[in-house]
């Protein structure tokens, strides 16, 4: 199926979609910095650039989007220029897994919270998720490390644990 814009209209929606300051970003950031965390965002120096960075405890929080990286929830595909949006969307997930890959090697916790667990019915208990994690690690890294080895969803139907 051909595209119904213009290449010109097509690049002109597309460089209007933001990658920092979303609005499930905002949600996200509100969140912590009510509940007495202090970040930073968008570091550079570390890989993936991730959404929000809590130095403190080595915790990187990313925020993604579902379609433009891939998750389960998302199964519909646009339909103009399809294998494009295919080859696209996996490359993307290809990045995100070498990120998470080299953050943990680098001893960083990484939290991948995806736009869908922050629609209004899932927002609660996805937050608070992340919340009771935080508090975990903030608790356990006074007395030792935990371990840093897989990366954590925090899904509001996920039950993110830690067992010494």
């Amino acid at each position: 199926m051909a595209d119904r814009m213009t290449p010109e209209q097509r690049h002109y929606c597309m460089s209007r979609i933001r990658s920092e300051d979303t609005r499930p970003e905002m949600l996200v950031r509100r969140f912590l910095w009510k509940h007495g965390y202090r970040y930073r965002l968008h570091v550079k120096s570390l890989p993936g650039k991730p959404d929000i960075v809590l130095r403190r405890l080595n915790v990187a929080v990313f925020i993604n989007g579902c379609f433009w990286h891939g998750h389960e929830c998302q199964s519909r595909m646009p339909r103009s220029n399809t294998a494009f949006w295919q080859d696209k969307i996996r490359r993307n997930c290809e990045r995100d897994a070498r990120n998470n890959d080299l953050l943990r090697t680098m001893n960083w916790y990484v939290f991948t919270i995806w736009e869908c667990e922050l629609s209004s019915s899932k927002r609660d208990e996805t937050l608070n998720r992340l919340l009771t994690t935080l508090r975990l690690y903030e608790v356990a890294s006074k007395e030792y490390r935990l371990p840093v080895n897989e990366n954590v969803s925090i899904a509001a139907e996920n039950d993110v644990s830690y067992n010494p």
